[in-house]
């Protein structure tokens, strides 16, 4: 089989995201990043996750962004917006992140001889992040076809994102095809440390949207 490296968050995408790679017969080496984001719970559904799902195996890497600040991910003095009418770029981005994740998966899958890597971003159903745009990942690739000791020995570099163009409906449906527990996963962008959601930030809306739009309850456990 051939290998991937997949992020896997521990939210509903990543999921997804690590179910599609392992149905695309890959050998699967999922990813989280602890951050220095609001809780750990979801860090806690990925190792969750990627066992239920066969990962390879799967690994932590820790990096202080909460040093930096300037998200009300990482910042705890920073409100997490609950209005969902704010049409510009949310409070909730971290800067850089994405940039940051796929280099450290770069990194490990230069490693592993191995030229794919899976993210779950999405550019349909989501808050309006600059790092999720397809144009993005094309640049990312790119980026990791010059940079990269493989890629100057010939071997070409893949990213993957599967759910770019998905609705959250179809991103659910594609999951529960393939086998995906929901209930197992953490999308709330403010969850307790039980991984509870709180079920009016803007990743549990679009979640929540997404089972309404199937006529299926959201598995996932909330505080209220």
């Amino acid at each position: 089989m051939k290998k991937a490296v997949v992020l896997l968050s521990g939210g509903l995408d990543s999921a997804t995201t690590l179910a599609i790679a392992r149905d695309r017969r890959f050998a699967c080496y999922s990813l989280s990043i602890d951050y220095g984001q609001r809780h750990r719970s979801e860090l806690e559904a990925a190792q969750n996750v990627a066992r239920s799902l066969g990962a390879h195996t799967h690994q932590v890497i820790k990096i202080d962004l909460a040093a930096f600040g300037g998200s009300a991910l990482t910042d705890q003095s920073m409100a997490i917006p609950i209005s969902g009418e704010n049409t510009d770029i949310p409070v909730t981005y971290v800067p850089a992140r994405n940039t940051i994740m796929l280099s450290l998966a770069l990194a490990w899958a230069e490693t592993l001889d191995c030229q794919d890597i899976f993210v779950g971003v999405n550019a349909v159903d989501y808050s309006g992040y600059p790092d999720c745009r397809p144009e993005y990942i094309q640049a990312f690739e790119n980026m990791a076809n010059l940079a990269t000791k493989a890629a100057v020995e010939g071997k070409k570099w893949t990213i993957h994102a599967p759910l770019i163009h998905l609705s959250k409906k179809e991103i659910i449906q594609a999951g529960l095809a393939l086998g995906v527990d929901y209930s197992m996963t953490v999308s709330c962008y403010q969850a307790d440390a039980l991984g509870r959601a709180c079920g009016v930030c803007d990743s549990c809306r679009f979640r929540r949207a997404g089972f309404e739009a199937m006529g299926r309850v959201d598995p996932a456990r909330y505080k209220f």
